[in-house]
């Protein structure tokens, strides 16, 4: 039993290895700036989860039966396959902003920084790189793998709970793995802050889960736990974050219709951006200290 576990370690940490190296050496982990070749993302969190975890179940009755499970996803990559949820592993990864990226968003209050626009279709568009990085290097190591947000059946959906929402969340696959909870704006606090952004892929194989340091699922919010702090909502310029949540729809809106044409005409960036919420609050970078384990 041992030497199985010892197995399924170095598995880990060989996945583990896979995406930070990748973060580290690709010419795609850049803001592509002229001016310099800046990096989009920072070395990442990388965590685990049992497909078979009951959180992924309660996700589906609570979002919507529209949101797939770890073994649904699959299903629909590998239909050819018949596979158990206990087989099945959630790999979750945490991309952090850089310190300049930060700095440069913290100093705004209307609309998002060039380089904030730039990580968010640029970053992004490496995460797609990473996502498929990871699901090809381990299946050709004979682990069959799919990255769900790239399947051409993820879309969004209107959840009745919760509006706006999609067939798999990766924050919420994070969540599950260990990598963080989620705050008064909706964003997931991790121990490297909020100003982030997520990837996952779903494979055929077993390794340790990571453990979940908390009970809650806004454990890490000091608006949520002490019933402090709330300057996410001081940070939104069109009021969408307030006592009770996170407004989808006004900050949709806000997105769609301001900071899009915005980030287009002043950036020359297609893309809708802000993350104010996400930086000049305390959870920007690390888990608020009160909060903190230890």
């Amino acid at each position: 039993m041992k030497v199985l576990d010892n197995k399924k370690t170095a598995l880990a940490l060989r996945i583990e290895g896979i995406v930070k190296d990748f973060v580290a050496t690709s010419k795609e982990n850049s803001l592509k700036d002229d001016k310099a070749d800046e990096k989009a993302w920072e070395l990442p969190l990388v965590g685990f989860s049992r497909g078979d975890d009951p959180l992924y179940e309660k996700l589906k009755a609570d979002i919507g039966p529209f949101y797939w499970t770890p073994a649904e996803a699959f299903g629909l990559a590998f239909p050819e396959i018949t596979v158990q949820p206990a087989e099945l592993t959630v790999i979750a990864w945490i991309l952090p902003q850089t310190a300049a990226t930060k700095a440069d968003n913290r100093r705004q209050r209307k609309y998002g920084s060039e380089r904030w626009a730039r990580t968010r279709f640029y970053g992004e568009f490496f995460n797609d790189h990473l996502r498929r990085h990871v699901a090809e290097t381990l299946s050709k190591a004979g682990y069959e793998a799919v990255p769900p947000t790239l399947s051409p059946s993820f879309r969004g959906q209107m959840s009745e709970r919760f509006g706006f929402a999609s067939n798999w969340s990766e924050r919420h696959g994070a969540f599950v793995s260990g990598l963080g909870t989620f705050g008064l704006c909706d964003g997931l606090i991790t121990p490297l802050g909020k100003a982030m952004r997520c990837g996952t892929v779903i494979a055929r194989l077993s390794v340790p889960s990571t453990e979940r340091p908390y009970r809650d699922h806004q454990a890490y919010c000091l608006f949520y736990a002490r019933g402090t702090c709330g300057k996410c909502m001081k940070r939104c310029p069109v009021g969408a974050i307030t006592e009770a949540g996170h407004d989808k729809l006004r900050c949709g809106e806000y997105l769609g219709k301001v900071a899009a044409p915005y980030a287009n005409s002043h950036y020359g960036i297609n893309i809708y951006s802000c993350g104010l919420c996400q930086t000049a609050v305390p959870c920007e970078s690390a888990i608020p200290r009160p909060l903190r384990q230890g």
